[in-house]
């Protein structure tokens, strides 16, 4: 039996750690972009858009209202390829998921769930409260690359029309 014993001193890690801290910090990250998404609210283009309503306390238009003027940090892309978790929603508005998710959710729909916001970038199951939908195409299944939106950009949901 081999062992492998590793030893180092603690001034040792500290100076790897602040060599590879350094090489991070240098990084050129892209410059975030802000996206427009325009977005359909209500009717079957959202049809919890009553739910987050009533959970909220507030009427249909002033969920949209408070939806419409944030502006959204895209956080991570991931659940399903490509979508979106938005950060930076009103709070007044967060809603739980729903209890029962859907077996499908149509390309584009835009949802809340807790305190976040998502778009659906491909029709899949899902139990987020749908809101509206957009007809921007949010992911490029053949390139990923030159999808609308990338972790870092900042998203302003453009009401279309609402309820």
């Amino acid at each position: 039996m081999v062992s492998l014993e590793m030893t180092a001193s603690l001034s040792s890690v500290t100076e790897y750690l602040q060599d590879v801290l350094s090489k991070v910090i240098d990084i050129d990250y892209p410059k975030p972009r802000i996206v427009e998404v325009p977005i359909t609210y209500g009717g079957e283009n959202g049809p919890d858009l009553k739910r987050v309503a009533h959970h909220a306390g507030l009427t249909p238009d002033e969920v949209i209202k408070h939806h419409s003027e944030g502006s959204y940090l895209v956080y991570f892309l991931g659940f399903s390829i490509g979508f979106p978790y938005l950060g930076g929603m009103d709070e007044s508005i967060a809603t739980p998921r729903l209890d029962n998710p859907r077996k499908s959710v149509p390309k584009g729909s835009i949802g809340i769930a807790g305190d976040q916001t998502g778009i659906y970038p491909l029709s899949s199951p899902g139990g987020w409260n749908i809101i509206g939908k957009t007809t921007l195409p949010i992911f490029n299944i053949e390139n990923p690359e030159q999808s609308a939106l990338k972790m870092g950009d900042r998203v302003k949901f453009i009401l279309v029309e609402g309820v």
